[in-house]
């Protein structure tokens, strides 16, 4: 087996068993301490912060370094502001559109949950 397909199984393999880890706190304890939840939000806020430097920003300031002549920061900056109001704007309507229905009762609350759900999936997604 190649050295480096061993590598991306172990990495998979560690990533899936974190990821379970994480989903039995919610298993396991079916009311955690606010301390408890306040930690694991804040941890997983850094990952994300890291995550989306690491593996969106950085490769957006070389590619624009290599492929533009104006300033890369400036235009990763743009993007950047661009998708962060593009996120805004979506979750207004989403919000909106959630107390909308159920001030109407138009949608059951489990319905209008899911639909909740189903656009933040999308929303993470873009």
């Amino acid at each position: 087996m190649n050295v480096n397909i061993l590598w991306a199984l172990i990495a998979s393999l560690g990533t899936w068993a974190l990821t379970a880890l994480g989903a039995a706190v919610v298993i396991f304890f079916k009311t955690p301490k606010q301390s408890i939840l306040n930690l694991l939000l804040g941890f997983s806020a850094g990952v994300m912060i890291a995550a989306s430097f690491w593996s969106l920003l950085q490769p957006a300031i070389y590619r624009a370094e290599q492929t533009l002549k104006s300033p890369p920061y400036l235009i990763v900056t743009i993007g950047f502001l661009i998708g962060a109001f593009f996120i805004r704007i979506s979750d207004m309507i989403a919000t909106n559109t959630f107390y909308k229905s159920k001030k109407t009762n138009k949608i059951s609350p489990s319905t209008n949950r899911v639909i909740l759900l189903i656009i933040s999936i999308t929303l993470h997604n873009i």
